[in-house]
């Protein structure tokens, strides 16, 4: 084995799951990746993204291809 798979603390995790929510590791093993990141509020800090706010990045980065597309259907 070359090293350790990059991108998931395991052991940071584990030691989060079992100090702080005060799981056992049998439990901490159960859980599914988005189970845990609700036990560890990882949801309270990215709000879901409304419909509002993704009109607000639409006007502020507009889609240069599609508008290339419209004009084209116009004959401009």
């Amino acid at each position: 084995m070359a090293g350790r798979a990059r991108g998931i603390d395991w052991p940071g995790l584990l030691r989060i799951g079992l100090r702080e929510l005060r799981l056992e590791p049998a439990a901490f093993w159960r859980l599914t990746p988005v189970e845990l990141r609700l036990m560890l509020g990882a949801e309270a800090a990215a709000p879901p993204l409304t419909r509002a706010r993704l009109e607000e990045l639409a006007a502020a980065f507009p889609d240069a291809g599609r508008m290339r597309c419209k004009d084209a259907d116009r004959g401009t």
